[in-house]
């Protein structure tokens, strides 16, 4: 569960796991697993990464599979740790946990072939692809497969589905007009929709997007896909 949805969007993580746990899988949530490293990393701070995220290599070592509510943090797991270890001792343990590691989205259909999980969320609703999850996972059908099944819930493409939302971790605290002005993009092409709500696999870029709309006055609201596949 990554920093930011176990700080501010717990209801995500919760999702995740009632329908993990409605599927029959037994899920673990190791306490003592804190960030991933990847602001440190992004920030070219890859000394002081590796001590955070060899946190995370070894609370991660024995399960069967790592499933994330986040492109971002997906990638920098799945991606990006054997990257960072290359040449150390711990490189063929990062190497093992990229491959069992898997964005929510991606495990449900890829690894478990589920696209139906009983779910209904009467409402209009748009897309957003979070960059990490889509360059560098490759994470584009497998949530639209999923939304598909949902019951009431019609789903419309916005212009800039594939646009970035400006957010971008630390970019966003370094250059905030030219974020602001990225996120201005995504919010108007969300609103040409006619949408009533923005649906994505990543809670940073929808805290974003949702910042923005708020201070735009806009009724929009955002929910993480997690969430819309658990609601009955």
């Amino acid at each position: 569960v990554p920093c930011f949805v176990n700080t501010c969007f717990p209801q995500a993580g919760i999702a995740m796991v009632r329908i993990f746990e409605e599927l029959g899988h037994e899920v673990d949530f190791k306490e003592e697993l804190v960030c991933c490293g990847q602001p440190a990393f992004n920030s070219g701070y890859w000394e002081e990464a590796r001590p955070v995220a060899r946190r995370a290599l070894t609370a991660l070592r024995d399960a069967d599979a790592v499933v994330i509510a986040s492109g971002s943090c997906g990638a920098m797991l799945k991606v990006f740790y054997p990257e960072l270890f290359a040449g150390t001792a711990e490189e063929a343990d990062a190497r093992a946990l990229a491959a069992r590691c898997f964005e929510f989205s991606q495990f449900l259909v890829e690894q478990l072939g589920v696209t139906d999980l009983g779910a209904r969320f009467p409402a209009r609703a748009t897309f957003h692809d979070g960059c990490h999850g889509l360059r560098e996972l490759g994470i584009k059908q497998q949530p639209r497969q999923l939304l598909a099944h949902v019951r009431g819930l019609e789903l419309v493409e916005m212009a800039e589905a594939e646009s970035c939302c400006g957010f971008g971790g630390t970019f966003s605290a370094k250059f905030p007009a030219i974020s602001t002005a990225m996120g201005e993009v995504k919010c108007a092409s969300a609103v040409e929709t006619g949408a009533e709500v923005i649906i994505s696999n990543d809670s940073s870029c929808l805290m974003q997007i949702q910042g923005l709309l708020d201070r735009q006055r806009q009724s929009l609201r955002t929910v993480h896909l997690a969430e819309v596949l658990a609601s009955r």
